[in-house]
């Protein structure tokens, strides 16, 4: 029995900040290299619900997959979770707090709908390259 009280753990004697200094290092790098949301400026038209044409507007859309952002110059919606029972048959959406109809309509189209306001804005933005 002699051998089992002169075992010692695997890392005895090491210093803890061999371990600590690469993890550390490793999560200094990842948080760096983490793009932020930047964004993309759309250029879009603001018209009726009936399609009547009030103008021409650019904002700037965050996409974030599965939610995005609109930034005009008077107005920021935030879209929350979008949602479709088939994203094959149906535009993935979601309304807003401020009560707007947030839809995504492609990759890079966006619509966002205010009914009490008559109001529509459709974006259309770059295409990604990924």
């Amino acid at each position: 029995m002699r051998w089992q009280e002169s075992k010692r753990p695997l890392c005895a004697g090491l210093n803890p900040a061999i371990f600590a200094v690469p993890l550390l290092t490793a999560l200094a790098l990842l948080t760096g290299c983490s793009s932020g949301e930047k964004g993309m400026v759309c250029e879009g038209q603001a018209q009726t619900l009936d399609g009547r044409v009030l103008g021409n507007v650019q904002g700037k859309i965050v996409d974030r997959f599965t939610s995005f952002s609109v930034t005009v110059p008077d107005l920021t919606l935030n879209s929350g979770p979008l949602h479709s029972a088939d994203r094959q048959k149906y535009v993935p959406a979601a309304v807003t707090p401020e009560g707007w109809l947030a839809m995504r309509l492609s990759d890079t189209r966006f619509m966002v709908v205010n009914a009490p306001q008559d109001k529509v804005l459709t974006f259309n933005c770059p295409s990604r390259s990924i």
